[in-house]
């Protein structure tokens, strides 16, 4: 990086961005730590709340938007396609599903038989996000990446939306578990 054009607080805000996404990493592996395909494919309360979704559903809602958004600025292919994860998963979905506007129906056909291949998206796609942040000085944070809203958004606060979306989901996968009488 270079110091005449990188602040330290943008410096700080850049390992920030880069720990709070390694902390969601972690609570996804202790929320899917010893769990079968069975459990981690159950919704665990669907008719009292059925829009508490299935750990599956969670890993790989998470693993999509880290892939799809960051891909977008990395001007990169998706690793959903480039990495064969659609092929992997055969979901009975489009492949341009609005998985955030899924329905409890939709998020329940989000199933895997065995919890490598959604290990492995999310393994990709943390992976993606965290050599994007290397590759980026603290300066390119501060660079406008969507007009469509109002302030335009800065890559800077896409990133801290990306990570906070990541941070919402693994917390609400340890809840799933724990709704589905799994300790931890």
């Amino acid at each position: 990086m270079n110091e005449h054009t990188d602040s330290p607080a943008a410096n700080a805000y850049l390992d920030l961005l880069k720990a709070s996404l390694d902390r969601s990493r972690e609570r996804f592996d202790r929320a899917l730590d010893g769990v079968t395909s069975k459990q981690a494919n159950t919704q665990p309360t669907p008719q009292l709340a059925p829009r508490i979704d299935s750990l599956t559903w969670l890993a790989w809602h998470t693993a999509r938007e880290i892939d799809m958004q960051v891909s977008a600025l990395a001007g990169s292919e998706m690793l959903w396609t480039a990495a064969g994860f659609k092929d992997r998963f055969n979901l009975p979905l489009p492949d341009d599903t609005e998985d955030w506007r899924h329905t409890p129906e939709q998020a329940a056909l989000v199933r895997v038989d065995d919890l490598t291949v959604l290990t492995d998206y999310l393994d990709a796609a943390y992976t993606l996000a965290r050599e994007y942040l290397a590759s980026l000085s603290a300066q390119a944070l501060n660079d406008v990446v969507d007009r469509a809203w109002t302030p335009p958004v800065t890559r800077g606060v896409r990133l801290a939306s990306i990570i906070d979306d990541a941070a919402q989901h693994s917390g609400q996968a340890v809840y799933t578990r724990r709704l589905l009488g799994l300790s931890g």
